[in-house]
């Protein structure tokens, strides 16, 4: 599907669809339902996994926060990475998949074309805060397991400075939308709204920033995340080498290993259909596409707030038993301690 191609594209949205109408202005995806795009199950289909993805997402994130809060002994360098994480998680369900419900259900965005830029500057902070804070965690395991830095010790202090710079480098990332480099428009099914990598508009340079966006935020993340996960399971298999007799040593060697195959397919999963997608678009102009399609990627990088604490928080022993005393299904004292020996045991098998 193409914009139409003797209008003048209009400000706050575009019009993805090459329809015998003059008056672009009573197809707005601010003023009447895009049925045009889509049929109603489609519409609400997404509407319902955008309902799971606020409710669970919401809650999940709220409870990962409280948790820390309340329980001291959650308070490590690691697991403030992991706060910060759900943060940014929360900012997504919250503001991101709410806004989606709604105008799914609504089948237009129905807040306007003001809350269409607040909703795609917040979900992209969102999703770019989540982005580097996973490559955050990389590099802290790679640090601390691998101590490619010797004796250097990664503190609560680092992980704070880090987590400061995962948000320097997600306004750097959303923030020029705001301020003209390309713009934040309805995209897709027109229910929810992102950054416009469908238009050749020269007056906003949208290719510089969907190529920006893709390797800031997309390539150099991948790479920190691939190069440190690859060097952990490099230095667990060297150990198990050493330790051929350590059951522990080989049981950490596979608990590690399967965590970090999770990871990179969570990340991928999340991530990959929307940078694919919208590289393919700009280096396609002309190109019909079926915007469904283009709505997928877009739902998928949502639903990483029901990912990636599942994959981060909920696989952690330590966290998981907290949450279950929190919501009175207990949780052992013997969980933690086989957590708390686990950990032991990965963290022992770097160099010294």
């Amino acid at each position: 599907m193409r914009s139409q191609p003797n209008m003048e594209l209009p400000e706050d949205f575009w019009i993805p669809i090459p329809l015998d109408t003059n008056n672009i202005t009573s197809l707005s995806p601010f003023l009447v339902p895009q049925d045009h795009l889509g049929n109603t199950a489609t519409f609400y289909g997404l509407a319902a996994f955008m309902l799971f993805v606020f409710i669970v997402g919401t809650g999940i994130n709220i409870l990962t926060i409280a948790c820390t809060v309340q329980h001291k002994k959650l308070r490590s360098h690691l697991n403030y990475i992991l706060v910060n994480l759900a943060v940014a998680n929360l900012l997504v369900s919250v503001v991101g998949s709410f806004t989606a419900f709604c105008s799914f259900c609504n089948r237009y965005f129905i807040f306007g074309p003001t809350a269409c830029k607040i909703e795609g500057f917040v979900a992209t902070l969102g999703g770019m805060v989540s982005l580097w804070s996973l490559a955050v965690v990389a590099f802290e395991r790679w640090l601390v397991i691998c101590k490619p830095m010797g004796s250097f010790i990664f503190k609560p202090d680092h992980a704070l400075v880090c987590c400061a710079f995962t948000w320097v480098f997600a306004l750097i990332a959303s923030g020029p939308p705001l301020v003209g480099w390309s713009r934040y428009i309805p995209e897709g099914l027109q229910c929810s709204c992102g950054p416009d990598w469908y238009t050749t508009n020269n007056k906003y340079n949208n290719e510089s920033y969907v190529i920006f966006l893709f390797g800031f935020c997309f390539a150099i993340p991948l790479a920190t995340i691939l190069f440190c996960y690859s060097q952990l399971l490099y230095t667990l298999k060297i150990a198990v080498k050493a330790q051929a007799d350590s059951v522990s040593t080989q049981k950490a060697e596979r608990e590690v290993t399967r965590m970090v195959v999770i990871m990179v397919i969570g990340f991928l999963v999340c991530w990959v259909p929307y940078a694919s997608f919208a590289l393919w678009v700009v280096n396609n102009r002309g190109q019909t596409f079926d915007l469904r399609l283009a709505t997928v990627p877009s739902c998928f990088s949502k639903a990483s707030a029901v990912y990636n604490p599942f994959i981060y928080v909920l696989l952690n022993k330590q966290f998981r038993s907290c949450m279950m005393k929190m919501v009175g299904m207990g949780g052992g004292d013997d969980e933690e301690s086989s957590s708390s020996q686990s950990v032991t045991e990965v963290s022992k098998v770097g160099p010294a």
